[in-house]
C-alpha cells in the first residue's frame, strides 16, 4: 500500500471505492469523509487539492466501513443536532432533524425558560434531547431512563462535554420503573415501528431496541400514555409514526385531559403529540 497520497488522488480512490459498492453520492460521501479525517472545511478540501498526506489508514478503515453501508455518524464518532455537534456511537440511535421538533414543542409548552420543573426523558440515547432542553431551561433538573446501558455511556459522554452532570441523572431501566419523584414534564422519542417492517440495511446498525416498538408499533407509547394518565403527569410530549395519529387518539377516547395536540415533520407528516392534563 502507498505510503503516501495527494488528497486528489485520495478522493479519486475513494469515491471509485464508495462506487463500487453502490453507496449513493459517492463523490460527496469521499468529500464529507477527507473532512471528517483531516478535520477540515470544504474551502480546505478545494485549496488543497495537490497537498500531500502519508499513512491515511484509518481513513481506508472508514472508507471500508461506509462501503459496507455503515452510518458516517458511527464512522466518525460525531453527530449534529440543533446546531450543537455530539458524541455517537454504536448502542445510541442517530439523532434525526425530526426530532429538533420534539424540542421545539417543548419549548412551545413551557415558555417561562427560569422554571424548575423536573424533566423525566425515556429512551435517553445519546443524550441530545435533555442537553438541548436543559441548555434552555437553566433551573431545571432532568432524569433521564434507558434499557440500554451502551446507551447510558454515550449519554454519559455527551452530558459530560455540554457540562451538565449536576442537572441531568441517568438511570438505567424500562420506562418510568426507576422513578419515585414527581414528574413535571415526560418527554420521549420511543421506538415506534412495527416489528414486521423490513428497514434500509443502514439501520442494522442502530440499537433495534430503540426502533421496533412492538407487533402494532405504538405499544410503547400506550404504555407511556398509561403511566402519564395514572400519575398525572401534566405534560408529555412524544414522537410517534406518521400514521399513529388517530391510534392515539382513540386510545385517548374519553380520558379525562385538557388537550391533546399533534404537530407534523419537515415533511408534513404527523411526528409527534403533546398532551396536557
Amino acid at each position: 500500500m502507498r505510503s503516501d497520497y495527494l488528497v486528489k488522488d485520495l478522493l479519486f480512490t475513494i469515491t471509485q471505492t464508495l462506487s463500487k459498492n453502490d453507496i449513493p453520492r459517492a463523490s460527496r460521501e469521499a468529500q464529507l469523509l477527507l473532512m471528517a479525517y483531516f478535520e477540515v472545511d470544504e474551502l480546505w478540501l478545494i485549496t488543497h487539492q495537490n497537498s500531500e498526506v502519508s499513512e491515511p489508514s484509518k481513513l481506508f478503515a472508514w472508507v471500508e466501513r461506509r462501503s459496507l453501508n455503515e452510518p458516517f455518524e458511527y464512522i466518525t464518532n460525531k453527530v449534529s443536532f440543533y446546531s450543537e455537534e455530539f458524541y455517537i456511537d454504536e448502542g445510541a440511535l442517530i439523532p434525526r432533524p425530526e426530532t429538533e421538533l420534539l424540542i421545539d414543542e417543548v419549548l412551545k409548552n413551557v415558555q417561562d425558560k427560569e422554571n424548575n420543573f423536573r424533566f423525566v426523558e425515556v429512551g435517553v440515547g445519546s443524550g441530545i434531547i435533555s442537553i438541548m432542553l436543559a441548555l434552555h431551561f437553566k433551573n431545571a433538573k432532568f432524569i433521564a431512563i434507558d434499557i440500554s446501558s451502551k446507551a447510558i455511556d454515550v449519554a454519559k459522554k455527551n452530558i459530560e462535554k455540554f457540562g451538565l452532570s449536576s442537572r441531568i441523572e441517568l438511570r438505567l431501566g424500562s420506562l418510568l420503573e426507576p422513578i419515585e419523584e414527581k414528574i413535571d414534564y415526560l418527554v420521549s422519542n420511543p421506538p415506534y415501528i412495527e416489528d414486521e417492517i423490513v428497514l434500509e440495511s443502514n439501520l442494522a446498525y442502530e440499537p433495534q431496541n430503540a426502533l421496533f416498538g412492538g407487533k402494532i408499533g405504538d405499544e410503547i407509547i400506550k404504555q407511556l400514555l398509561d403511566k402519564v394518565l395514572k400519575q398525572k403527569i401534566k405534560f408529555f410530549s412524544c414522537e410517534m409514526g406518521y400514521d399513529q395519529q388517530d391510534k392515539i387518539r382513540t386510545y385517548l377516547k374519553n380520558k379525562d385531559y385538557k388537550k391533546l395536540e399533534f404537530y407534523k415533520d419537515y415533511s408534513a407528516f404527523d411526528r409527534g403529540f403533546t398532551l396536557i392534563l
